[in-house]
């Protein structure tokens, strides 16, 4: 995806980013290691419904040189699918750390669905080979789709979601411990922003998504991810349309996950996306100023 963005100093970032703590392949300061040979100046560890992985990545910045956000990446409840990002979250917030052991209890058994569906379609894969790619992290479809690809099922990964896993596919399970609100609300509660993640994998018509972002934004969504690997220019820049019709906020990330989806670079997507230094600039003035308005009221 080629922008039109305006001139920038140069530097750049990836604040979507997955390490073995949820789907990833590395551990979360190899992922800030890769950042910085990258040449980024700066990224987010976001790994799905957990922060796991954050205090190491902030420790791994500070020695690097590469600033660190903290994040996690929620999924949720919605007619689609819908993952919520959460920036500058406390880590240690105590209704952060709750409420993922529930939301981690139902991704388990959202697993089970996905073993048992591949199974009824006649695949040979059991919990245990999965939980084995996952190294005893957290259980997620990526690690159905690696197992699909090492047994000779699928040629790659992006095979495996697009035929089998992803959303409305035969493997795939829409169970999720929170709605779309509530993901909002917990990452408020954490006090973090909530932008909604990769817009096109909503798989709304403009018309529907217009309305699901104005009812978000409503329920106090801050923004939306502007820049992803998988938008094409027209995506881009309906996106970013609709964040300035809803005054919402853009963020921007790869969606790296290693060795996991190996397509996909860090800072660079499938090549060509590139994310200014000035939207985590633009996401800092943001969150001061919510923040600040909030402490003053």
């Amino acid at each position: 995806m080629k922008t039109q963005e305006k001139e920038t100093d140069g530097r750049r970032i990836d604040l979507h980013t997955h390490s073995t703590c949820s789907d990833g392949s590395m551990r979360p300061a190899e992922v800030v290691q890769c950042a910085k040979e990258h040449g980024l100046c700066a990224m987010a560890l976001s790994d799905h419904d957990t922060v796991a992985g954050v205090e190491e990545a902030m420790q791994a910045g500070k020695k690097l040189g590469v600033e660190v956000i903290p994040a996690i990446e929620l999924s949720a409840q919605s007619e689609t699918e819908t993952h919520m990002l959460g920036y500058f979250v406390d880590i240690h917030n105590r209704q952060l750390h709750d409420t993922m052991r529930r939301v981690i209890e139902v991704r388990q058994q959202r697993s089970q669905d996905n073993c048992d569906a591949l199974r009824r379609l006649g695949f040979d894969v059991t919990m245990e080979e999965a939980a084995q790619l996952a190294g005893g992290e957290m259980l997620c479809r990526a690690h159905f789709a690696r197992l699909l690809v090492n047994k000779g099922y699928c040629s790659s990964v992006k095979e495996a979601f697009d035929v089998y896993l992803g959303v409305g596919k035969p493997a795939y399970s829409s169970r999720q411990a929170l709605t779309d609100i509530e993901a909002i609300e917990l990452i408020h509660e954490a006090g973090g922003i909530a932008v909604a993640a990769h817009l096109n994998q909503m798989k709304r018509d403009d018309e529907h998504l217009d309305a699901y972002i104005r009812r978000l934004k409503e329920a106090g969504l801050d923004g939306v991810e502007g820049y992803y690997t998988e938008y094409t220019p027209d995506m881009f820049l309906k996106y970013n349309a609709l964040a300035r019709k809803y005054d919402l906020i853009i963020s921007g990330g790869s969606d790296f996950h290693g060795a996991m989806k190996p397509h996909i670079t860090i800072g660079k997507g499938t090549g060509n996306l590139s994310i200014p230094y000035s939207v985590l600039e633009g996401m800092k003035q943001y969150y001061q100023l919510k923040y600040s308005n909030r402490k003053e009221g």
